[in-house]
């Protein structure tokens, strides 16, 4: 779940960093539009001359302040990069080595092109030489086993949803190209364009591997009939927000049971997963779908769609004509982006993708000092405090509820900027002559040592993200907040800013992550991380009333052309949203108690800064076609709805900028959404 003990006196002493003589608003008055009334618009009012100025460019689907943040933090790790790269000094096999290797191969364009197709082509070879369906579950086998996509099936280690103490095998439907699975059944123009889009586009692939036309449009068309059938057995991606709809613990007997045809015991094998194991099945129609489909699909189909899935997977790695073709329907068709990054953005990325730790702990030993680390840490202990005052408020809550409640905010782990233990890359092999088989040596190191803790006390020093990564994320299964030092940059977070501006920023992603322990989702996971109920009936009725609300809300909510939200869909980020922000805010009165009114700075108050600061992060704006492929696919409302649509909820906000009842803002107090 991502975003992009102290006592109330306690930590309202320790959080003010800036001294007076360096206080500042944290605000840009540069990017205001005027000219929109806060109380009709207010994401406009604070971000339109900003947008206005900065229009969305050719190489990314949408553009704004958090997308500046990113740009801001590749410069730097291209800097960090290239450093390594003209180190003819670095010591072998050294994380500086890797790295700078890494970015020289991925740099190289012209030996990326000279290889054209041959970092594949004997995985191509022995696809073209199946002669029966054992052959094909063999090479699906290996192909998985090297690195490479290779069956409709997934398996990988993760926490146990009901023993969250220990990691299990979990198996998974990986068979989909498109982005979600109503892609293959929608009827509106777009859609079916898109459909016909992706026709071409595998098409277009098989040419350029050797095919005829023809042969290759007939090629596309089984990859689109066989995934369509894949698809029909696939859960939505509103039925997955259930976590027991994805808890389907087994042995390997009865794993075997849903797909005989499949040899999933020399699966496990290759794969060193502990036979012994027991597996959790995610959606186990889909595995039944995949045995009906080895054996009614004819053989030449399936070699089809396995070769497929292999340049599918490659393409972006490869030669010019594969990677142009990826681009322009993965970018270009799905999200409207017409232009390619420059190449240093690419292969800053890759690395960071590739060798995450290895950069990223180098890019806090230069962008992440120890003060900023303490001061994040002071203010998730100021919105701790708050929230376990909320759930003290909470009248709506059982006694037995609340104590249950209060026992899962105090068992919250925070973790801050970098990991305490960095991953060992010494068995990853990255050299400066071919950056596929960088990519996919990285790819297999990340792979054996997720399996390797299969049967395994879960590893709580773990991270779900890289250091320079900008966004945040709740863990359910371990009952964990994490901010990688990327998002802990200005304006989500700023050393020299006024508290008013860093509470309304960063936190309000602080509120919204621990938020997320008691959304739709996270609701179900108790204090140490099991999916368990620890609600009352009676509470548990109350709380789907109130996320009812925020349902309602946003799909009533028209964002352009007739186009909606599905509330369902975006319910746990929105909660997290409404949720963070009041916390925010209520975490930042309690450091005033006892003290004077903070002076206005620049021209606004101390609430009206905090409200700005959170509206400002939210500056982003969308190429149609990356809305339409948000909101089929993103359980993230899109920017301008996180903003307003969660200030609308707010009389905080109205009362900071007096707005009334008539005005667009403010939702009528009845119909106002609040969970606690």
């Amino acid at each position: 779940m991502k975003y992009f003990q102290m006592t109330a006196l306690s930590f309202a002493v320790v959080l003010l960093a800036a001294s007076p003589a360096a206080l500042k608003s944290g605000i840009d008055l540069t990017s205001f539009d005027l000219s929109c009334r806060p109380c009709d618009d207010f994401w406009r009012h604070v971000n339109g001359t900003f947008l206005d100025k900065n229009p969305i460019p050719a190489r990314y689907p949408s553009w704004g302040v958090s997308a500046m943040v990113r740009e801001g933090n590749k410069e730097r790790l291209r800097v960090i990069l290239e450093s390594a790269a003209a180190n003819g000094n670095a010591r072998a096999g050294s994380n500086e080595k890797k790295i700078g290797d890494f970015y020289s191969a991925c740099i190289d364009t012209a030996a990326i092109d000279a290889a054209g197709i041959k970092p594949i082509e004997e995985q191509l070879k022995r696809i073209a030489a199946i002669a029966s369906i054992k052959e094909l579950v063999a090479t699906m086998i290996d192909l998985q086993a090297a690195g490479h996509s290779g069956s409709p099936v997934f398996v990988a280690g993760a926490g146990d949803l009901k023993n969250s103490k220990m990691v299990i095998a979990n198996v998974a439907a990986a068979g989909l190209s498109l982005p979600d699975r109503d892609y293959y059944f929608k009827q509106d123009a777009r859609s079916v364009e898109t459909r016909n889009q992706f026709l071409k586009h595998v098409a277009k692939m098989s040419e350029l591997l050797g095919g005829t036309p023809t042969a290759s449009a007939a090629a596309a068309q089984a990859v689109l009939t066989l995934e369509t059938a894949f698809a029909e057995a696939a859960m939505t991606n509103v039925e997955r927000r259930d976590p027991n709809s994805r808890y389907h613990k087994m042995n390997l007997q009865a794993l075997s049971a849903l797909a005989p045809t499949f040899n999933w015991s020399g699966f496990f094998e290759a794969l060193t997963v502990p036979v012994t194991a027991d597996f959790n099945v995610s959606e186990p129609a889909a595995i039944e779908r995949f045995e009906k489909k080895l054996k009614e699909t004819p053989l030449a189909d399936w070699k089809t769609w396995l070769r497929w899935r292999l340049i599918n997977a490659a393409a972006a790695n490869l030669a010019k004509p594969f990677a142009e073709e990826n681009f322009h329907f993965a970018k270009t068709v799905l999200t409207g982006v017409t232009e390619k990054q420059p190449r240093w953005q690419e292969c800053t990325e890759a690395a960071d993708a590739s060798l995450g730790d290895a950069l990223g702990e180098l890019f806090v030993k230069k962008h992440f000092p120890a003060e900023a680390k303490k001061r994040m840490n002071s203010m998730v202990e100021a919105m701790r405090e708050s929230l376990r005052d909320q759930l003290v408020r909470a009248d709506w809550l059982t006694p037995e509820t609340r104590k249950n409640a209060t026992a899962k905010l105090n068992a919250f782990v925070a973790k801050i900027g970098y990991p305490d233990r960095w991953f060992d890359y010494s068995n990853v092999l990255i050299d400066r002559k071919s950056h596929y088989q960088n990519i996919l040596s990285a790819s297999r190191g990340r792979r054996r040592y997720q399996i390797s803790k299969i049967g395994k006390p879960v590893d709580k020093t773990d991270w779900g993200m890289t250091p320079p990564t900008l966004n945040a994320y709740y863990s359910p299964s371990q009952n964990e907040i994490a901010f990688p030092a990327g998002i802990l940059q200005p304006p989500f977070f700023d050393m020299n800013a006024d508290d008013a501006a860093n509470f309304g920023a960063i936190g309000a992603v602080i509120g919204h992550e621990m938020g997320h322990g008691f959304d739709d989702q996270g609701s179900k996971f108790d204090g140490e991380g099991n999916l368990k109920n620890w609600w009352t009936a009676e509470d548990r009725e109350k709380f789907e009333a109130r996320a009812a609300c925020v349902v309602h809300q946003f799909n009533s909510m028209e964002v352009d052309g007739g186009l909606h939200h599905t509330g369902k869909l975006v319910l746990g980020e929105a909660l997290g949203d409404l949720g963070g922000l009041k916390l925010a805010y209520i975490a930042y009165r309690r450091t005033l108690e006892g003290k004077p009114e903070p002076p206005k700075l620049d021209g606004y108050t101390a609430d009206q800064r905090f409200f700005i600061a959170y509206a400002h992060v939210w500056g982003t704006q969308y190429r149609a076609e990356a809305v339409r492929l948000q909101l089929n696919t993103n359980p993230h409302p899109l920017a301008s709805f996180r903003a307003n649509g969660t200030l609308m909820n707010m009389p905080e906000f109205h009362k900071a900028f007096q707005c009334k009842p008539s005005d667009k803002m403010v939702r009528a107090p009845a119909e106002q959404c609040k969970l606690w």
